[in-house]
Formats: structure tokens, C-alpha cells, sequence
């Protein structure tokens, strides 16, 4: 039995709620469970410096985590004046994730920096960011192709992520904090619409696993993929 009471292959309630803040280009709030995440995207007339004059455009993230989104307070990373490895590890996770659905000579020579804002977490705050920024994504190309900016549509594929992992001695789908917290291994995979695989983070958290058990947490990561791509297009209607 799950903490949760879910299924073993059963994601917790999604919700994408868009255009939830003024000022960004596009912009949602998704809710997995207990994890909630503000994504907004910002376009930028101009790329980073390193891809002037190369017709190419560039998708980029940045990851933090309110001091109350866990049980207990975090101090603000800029009061410590630098990030931690592991934001760093994690905003360079959502940046290439979603760049893997772009074609970037059609996005033409800008950026846009998507920003994911734990607001409040329980497992799982990567595959949120990466399955809500995709949602923030979309809505700001939509805005530049509404607007005549860019002709032809980047935006490749959908992207979405979500966690497997063996709890209990069990594959089990989109772990909350208290199954991640002692899971026997743990694995984020990142995937197009089309089930193509962008990325995959597995590692043992104490007990090895087999080539088979991984299969089984890619065939139940491959069904959440299914669903959040389908709570993707719900949310864009």
C-alpha cells in the first residue's frame, strides 16, 4: 500500500492553470499532488552572447524553491550569495529538457528563459518544473507567432517528465516525498509527446536494481508520460 493510498501505476490529481501572471509571455501554475509550481517564460530579443550571428535561438531555465515550500524553513539562496549544486543541477536539467523540443533555427536569434518557483513541494519539483515550463513555453511562442515575430512553429513536440521508482519492492509512478524518501531507487525520465526518451536520472538508493525492474519503471514512466501530455493539452485547450 502506497502512503498515498494510489495505485502502483496511479499519478497523483495534475492540474495546469495558464495565464496566471500579467506581465510574462506565458505563464502557468501546475499542481502535482501536493507539489506546486509557478513556470513563466520571458522572451528575450537577442540570444546569449556565445550564438550571435548564428541564426540560432536558445532555451534556458532557472529553478528556485520558496523558504516554506518544505516542512521546515530554507534559507533564501541569495542570502547565502550563491546557488546550490543541486538548483544549479536542476535548472540545467529543465533547460536542456525543453531545448529538446525546440528547433532553434526557427525560434531565430532570442532566448527565453523559463522560471520554475517551487511554491510548495512534496517529490517531484524537476518533472513539475519541466512539465509546467513546457506548458509556459508554448504559450509565449504562441504569443510570437500571434504577433508575426516568427513564422514558422519551433516548438517541436510536447516535453514532459515524471518520477518511477521501486518503493516497498514495488515499481510504483510519480513518487511523492514520503516514497522518494525511502525509495529503493529513484528515477526521473523525460520525454516527448511522442514517447522518445530526452532524458532518464536513475540511481540506487540503497539497493541495486535490475535491467528488467528498470524496464518496468520506463513502461509506467512511458503511461504518466502519456497522461501529463494529455493534461498538457487540456490546460492549452
Amino acid at each position: 500500500m502506497r502512503p498515498s493510498g494510489r495505485k502502483l501505476d496511479e499519478l497523483r490529481p495534475v492540474s495546469i492553470e495558464i495565464d496566471v501572471m500579467k506581465h510574462a509571455e506565458g505563464s502557468c501554475l501546475i499542481r502535482m499532488g501536493e507539489t506546486h509550481v509557478l513556470c513563466s517564460a520571458t522572451v528575450e530579443d537577442k540570444p546569449p552572447p556565445f550564438l550571435k550571428n548564428t541564426g540560432l535561438g536558445w532555451v534556458t531555465a532557472e529553478y528556485g524553491m520558496l523558504p516554506r515550500a518544505t516542512n521546515s524553513r530554507t534559507r533564501r539562496e541569495a542570502a547565502a550569495g550563491k546557488q546550490s549544486g543541486r538548483t544549479q543541477e536542476i535548472q540545467r536539467l529543465i533547460g536542456r529538457a525543453l531545448r529538446a523540443g525546440v528547433d532553434r533555427s526557427a525560434l531565430g536569434e532570442r532566448q527565453i528563459v523559463i522560471d520554475c518557483d517551487v511554491i510548495q513541494a512534496d517529490g517531484g519539483t524537476r518533472c513539475a518544473s519541466i512539465t509546467g515550463g513546457w506548458v509556459a513555453l508554448r504559450l509565449a511562442v504562441n504569443r510570437l507567432m500571434k504577433a508575426g515575430i516568427i513564422v514558422s512553429d519551433p516548438i517541436l513536440d510536447h516535453v514532459a517528465a515524471v518520477s518511477c521508482g521501486v518503493y516497498a519492492g514495488q515499481p510504483v509512478l510519480d513518487l511523492d516525498y514520503a516514497e522518494d524518501s525511502t525509495a529503493g531507487t529513484d528515477g526521473n525520465f523525460i520525454m516527448t509527446g511522442a514517447g522518445r526518451l530526452i532524458e532518464v536520472q536513475m540511481s540506487a538508493e540503497g539497493a541495486t536494481f535490475s535491467r528488467a525492474e528498470m524496464g518496468r519503471l520506463l513502461d509506467l514512466a512511458e503511461a504518466g508520460n502519456t497522461m501529463l501530455v494529455a493534461a498538457q493539452k487540456a490546460a492549452l485547450g
